[in-house]
């Protein structure tokens, strides 16, 4: 498991420099940039844009950049933001909470929502509980994450006023006590819910692939016919052997806990990590595009890393395969 372990820790070491390399270049290389004439101040003048630059270590060559930018991040320092001029990293911090809570909430709804619904339309194929599992499923996935957000915010928030606009807490209500909270909370169940639902469908409907798979295999057919079914059967026999890819799908959301929702924190004014990335590309903020890029790169290759040691303890077979 050590090894294993170390191993894939000088894989991630390796990616993260190549990753590093190829989005600093794409960034550094794209037309236009942050100090382009007249997109801080339209009548700025080209000696002051000179100095900007050699301010923020832009008047190098991107080589020297790269190595200076580098050194940097090894020490989790990604730079000061063009626009803010604060530290990025206490940037992303500031944003970071409000993220995770949402995508932490959005997460755990939607693979306990997906697995019920995919195991139990398997177990119960053709019934009328499987045809509204695939109805809704085919829904969920078909529905465009903006357009539902804008739909509920007219209907639910603008029509009947029963939930808020946008944002995170009421002009009004002020303190910390619990009307407080219960006013936080009133207002995540919109983008919480459809987060959740534009997840739920295709999870679902391969959750619900894997059972019938599992359902059609000669090991199911034998534990049939020596009587075990119920809970015992979903336990021994259907759950280890749909764990698996669930385990590794659960790996690979793990940058979005990070990144979030870019569009769906727009539209609802939620201050997190999706809003400062998109604004940060409109406004060719490059060490914060830079800094969320490479968190979300590293919790690409954790996730990865993360699965294959969970599925080394479900799997012994996994081990011979690495």
């Amino acid at each position: 498991m050590i090894k294993i372990a170390l191993q894939k820790l000088s894989y991630v070491v390796l990616m993260l420099f190549i990753i590093c390399v190829i989005s600093f270049g794409a960034i550094h290389l794209a037309p236009n940039s942050f100090f382009a004439s007249g997109e801080l101040n339209p009548n700025i003048t080209a000696d002051s844009i000179a100095q900007l630059k050699k301010v923020y270590g832009l008047d190098k060559s991107l080589v020297e950049q790269f190595i200076s930018w580098l050194k940097a991040v090894v020490q989790l320092d990604f730079g000061i933001s063009f626009a803010s001029g604060q530290s990025v990293r206490d940037e992303i911090l500031s944003r970071l909470p409000i993220t995770l809570l949402l995508n932490i909430i959005s997460l755990v709804l939607v693979f306990s929502i997906s697995m019920f619904l995919g195991i139990k339309s398997a177990l119960k194929q053709e019934s009328k509980f499987d045809r509204f599992t695939k109805q809704f499923s085919l829904l969920s996935y078909a529905m465009p994450s903006f357009y539902l957000a804008l739909l509920l915010v007219i209907v639910l928030s603008v029509k009947f006023g029963l939930f808020p606009i946008s944002g995170l807490h009421s002009v009004d209500v002020k303190g910390d006590g619990f009307s407080y909270y219960l006013d936080f909370s009133w207002h995540l169940v919109l983008p919480i819910f459809v987060m959740v639902f534009g997840g739920i469908g295709s999870l679902s409907m391969y959750i619900r692939s894997l059972t019938l798979n599992v359902l059609k295999s000669d090991y199911i057919f034998f534990a049939l016919s020596r009587g075990v079914k119920g809970m015992k059967l979903f336990r021994y026999f259907i759950l280890p052997n749909i764990s698996p890819p669930i385990v590794t799908i659960l790996g690979l959301s793990l940058p979005g806990l990070i990144g979030g929702s870019v569009i769906l924190e727009s539209i609802f004014a939620i201050n997190g990590m999706g809003l400062l990335f998109f604004q940060s590309a409109l406004s060719r903020d490059y060490p914060v595009i830079m800094g969320i890029l490479i968190i979300s790169a590293f919790l690409t290759l954790l996730g990865n890393i993360v699965a294959d040691l969970i599925l080394l303890k479900l799997n012994p077979h996994f081990k011979r395969a690495n």
